[in-house]
């Protein structure tokens, strides 16, 4: 009798994870963080569907790895949050997955211990504990939807998801996107191209059927009924920007080929600003006076901010970790995200509430 072993031959051990519900069980979300969320949602629905003149901004970190440090910039963001609510809605940027193009830490919710023990049940548990202690400061929360399986222990505490440039173009996140309950912004692809988000976005906005997870853990086909708040957001590619005015008329021009409606997103840091941190405050500077000069399309910005300005790399000792400093892609630090916040605010506050009238 053939013996020969035909399955998982490549793969060590099959450790266990909580399901959904017992995570959610574990870590219940809270009426305020509730509030948080749904409040979150309905704002940023109303700016895409230009019921609300103001832009959202999606603010934080590239990844977070100190929770302590994570919440101590929440607490800052959430002040700066209320003080220009008038002409911003913030979500905090709380990214917990990270795309590798060859190999590196892949995040938080991976490798909790930033070790390569890669205990994911730990990692899931303290990722929901932290969503939930920032939007229990009031700050909706937006990420980026990597594992097809994480928007089922985490997605109650999401305001905005996005799809990140490398999966832009995969079947699996079009798919899961369909279904997800917040709006959710494509990236362009990492070479600049832009029809990859275009056809994800319509792609996503239709029903679909696939293979996923239920609360109980148990394989199930998903049938979405389709998401309809997609959006592009621009985050330059193979080193170019795509943020001028060139670029945003072309961005616009494919959006009308494909009747969708004009909504642009600018990701002011990655080939935007050449992964220069210095560069982001020049971006949303540009954003900011295309928008004055009557720009109809722009309906939000992201940035890459930590405590600190720059990154570091991950030490053999944990300990000689520099507080509030990225361990992933250099980002603008606090006093520049405050100034630049502050300035865009201004800039913007009388100009917002006319915008799309006669």
């Amino acid at each position: 009798m053939n013996t020969e072993k035909l399955e998982n031959i490549h793969v060590a051990a099959f450790d266990p994870m909580p399901t959904p519900k017992e995570l959610h069980l574990r870590l219940p979300i809270t009426e305020t963080a509730r509030h948080t969320v749904s409040a979150g949602r309905r704002a940023l629905n109303a700016i895409l569907e230009r019921q609300d003149p103001r832009l959202f901004a999606v603010v934080g970190p590239c990844s977070i790895h100190d929770p302590v440090a994570g919440l101590d910039y929440a607490r800052r963001l959430k002040a700066l949050a209320d003080e220009i609510s008038d002409t911003f809605l913030i979500i905090m940027r709380v990214y917990f997955e990270k795309p590798r193009t060859t190999v590196g830490w892949k995040g938080y919710i991976n490798d909790p211990d930033m070790d390569d023990s890669f205990r994911v049940n730990v990692g899931m548990e303290k990722a929901r504990d932290f969503l939930l202690q920032v939007n229990q400061l009031g700050l909706p929360t937006g990420t980026e939807a990597l594992d097809p399986n994480s928007p089922q222990y985490l997605g109650d505490l999401i305001t905005w998801n996005a799809i990140g440039a490398r999966t832009t173009e995969s079947q699996t996140h079009r798919e899961m996107s369909s279904g997800l309950s917040t709006p959710v912004g494509f990236k362009n692809g990492t070479s600049g191209d832009l029809t990859v988000a275009v056809n994800a976005i319509l792609s996503a906005s239709r029903p679909h059927s696939f293979l996923g997870l239920d609360m109980e853990g148990r394989v199930a086909i998903v049938r979405t009924t389709g998401n309809p708040h997609g959006h592009v957001v621009l985050r330059g590619g193979d080193g170019q920007p795509n943020y001028d005015a060139v670029s945003i008329a072309l961005a616009e021009a494919a959006l009308a080929k494909a009747r969708l409606p004009a909504n642009l997103v600018v990701d002011c840091s990655h080939a935007n600003s050449h992964k220069k941190p210095e560069m982001q405050p020049l971006v949303l500077a540009d954003v900011t006076r295309q928008i004055r000069a009557g720009n109809q399309s722009i309906v939000g910005v992201m940035i890459e901010s930590n405590l600190e300005a720059g990154n570091q790399s991950i030490p053999a000792d944990l300990s000689q970790l520099k507080y509030g400093l990225s361990v992933t892609d250099s980002c603008v630090d606090w006093v520049s995200t405050e100034k630049m916040l502050r300035e865009a605010a201004s800039q913007l506050r009388d100009i917002l509430p006319k915008r799309g009238k006669p």
